[in-house]
């Protein structure tokens, strides 16, 4: 999952304009390319979560009541970083047009190659 983390911190968060030529290019179908890019911003997004999970377990206190919670700088740091990471689409449509992606048909005799 970090890997995911590191690819995207680079990327620029904020929608840009996409060809669909480019899309269409690697699958000869839009609907195809869609397919697979919002399977794998769902991918995405469950694994960050749980990665965001997971940091923020480790903050968790037992057997405080709300009046004694307390802000945790680093606990916000991190919720901060994942914050600012760009959007699970934005993600795989960038592994996508980058050739990151692989798909297949399951139970069906049509063949696909590798896109």
């Amino acid at each position: 999952m970090s890997d995911i983390k590191a690819n995207a911190q680079g990327l620029n968060p904020n929608a840009e304009a996409r060809n669909l030529s480019t899309l269409v290019d690697k699958t000869g179908n839009i609907y195809e390319a869609l397919a697979m890019i919002s399977r794998r911003a769902n991918q995405i997004q469950v694994g960050i979560k749980e990665e965001l999970g997971n940091k923020l377990a480790e903050f968790v206190e037992t057997g405080e009541t709300i009046e004694e919670i307390s802000e945790n700088k680093e606990q916000i740091e991190i919720s901060k970083s994942y914050e600012r990471l760009a959007n699970p689409a934005i993600i795989a449509t960038q592994e996508f047009i980058d050739d990151q992606l692989k798909g297949e048909y399951r139970g069906n005799d049509r063949e696909v190659g590798d896109f």
